[in-house]
């Protein structure tokens, strides 16, 4: 099982089909407004996936990240759950776990369930990363350091093999109930050569963080060719296919899609300085004076976001994908006002 599209599940996508050369999909970080709850964070993800649901978008997939005031999203396999009892048609999964921080028997318990609820339409996107600081990574991990395990590709073989059924002529102590026989699609995530290499030999489809920074995007195309490179036939793939990842906002008019992406830099400034927060407002980013310094912290860190009016946006993600042979393309969009999110999807898709 690859969870790949299908000729007709990528048709349902007429329009953008006619304006991109491959399918869209989702990522949601779940972002949390200044002054808004977790809850309703979260809540606003399943009408976001119920959405794109309806436009026809091909996955929706949600994000690990921990002790982060601004991010909800930190529980994937209870929010994949919530999301796929609340669409029909669209794929969900984890964008992903991070395999680190969790024992590969619980992984693969909660998303077998998943998979036995939900036949035929759960990713299960693992990576490395911790997706959170130090100190969160060591609460988490249990470890001295908290750094990621030297041994992930020890811990990915161990998480696959609970979904195969055991060989009669096998005894087998440890049994992931209901993991046996409802494996879903799996996928390795990465912005690093190692985890394309490792995909590669693996023969499983590969999505690149292209959304994680410039310094990341930067490293798209070497390692989506250092993937293909390696690739080795499986029973789960049999050519490679990549998926990236990119922070896109999309508005009527560029200047009001400008105006939006004021919250995402100002975000990221807060964040570079090591004081994290909710997601600011538009206005708030509109009035903060800011320094050269403080400019240039914020231009470093978004220059590989794509923000605009729908033919720009087209435009550059048309060129990200001929200079990168991409799949598919995984978009994450990031607004204080719910509404607006809602919006640059729609955009995008009609």
């Amino acid at each position: 099982m690859t969870g790949l599209p299908e000729p007709a599940r990528a048709g349902s996508l007429l329009t953008v089909a006619a304006r991109l050369p491959v399918p869209l999909s989702v990522l949601d970080l779940c972002p949390v407004p200044a002054g808004g709850s977790a809850g309703e964070a979260l809540r606003r993800s399943v009408d976001l996936a119920r959405h794109a649901d309806r436009l026809g978008f091909t996955r929706y997939w949600v994000a690990e990240h921990h002790n982060l005031p601004g991010i909800a999203s930190s529980a994937p396999a209870v929010l994949v759950g919530q999301i796929a009892a609340a669409t029909s048609a669209i794929r969900v999964g984890s964008g992903g776990v991070m395999l680190p921080n969790h024992p590969p028997l619980t992984v693969a318990e909660q998303f077998g369930t998943l998979e036995a609820l939900h036949p035929g339409r759960i990713d299960l996107g693992v990576g490395r990363a911790p997706g959170a600081d130090r100190e969160t990574a060591r609460a988490l991990r249990r470890s001295a350091d908290g750094l990621p395990t030297a041994d992930f590709a020890g811990q990915l073989c161990e998480l696959r093999a609970y979904f195969a059924h055991p060989a009669s002529n096998q005894p087998v102590t440890i049994r992931a109930i209901p993991a046996e026989g409802n494996e879903p699609a799996l996928w390795l995530l990465g912005s690093t050569g190692y985890s394309a290499e490792l995909a590669g030999r693996l023969g499983l489809p590969f999505a690149f963080a292209h959304h994680l920074g410039a310094g990341r995007a930067a490293n798209a195309r070497p390692a989506l060719a250092l993937y293909r490179k390696t690739f080795t036939p499986s029973k789960t793939l049999n050519q490679p296919y990549t998926l990236i990842s990119v922070s896109v906002l999309c508005a009527k008019d560029a200047e009001e899609a400008h105006w939006l992406h004021g919250s995402t830099r100002l975000s990221t400034l807060g964040q570079k300085a090591g004081r994290p927060g909710p997601l600011p407002s538009p206005h708030e980013a509109a009035i903060t004076a800011y320094s050269t310094a403080e400019q240039a912290v914020m231009a470093d860190a978004t220059q590989a976001h794509v923000v605009g009016d729908p033919a720009s946006v087209t435009e550059a993600l048309t060129q990200l994908v001929t200079s990168t042979g991409a799949n598919e393309l995984m978009l994450t969009t990031s607004t204080f006002d719910h509404g607006a999110r809602l919006a640059s999807y729609e955009l995008l898709a009609s």
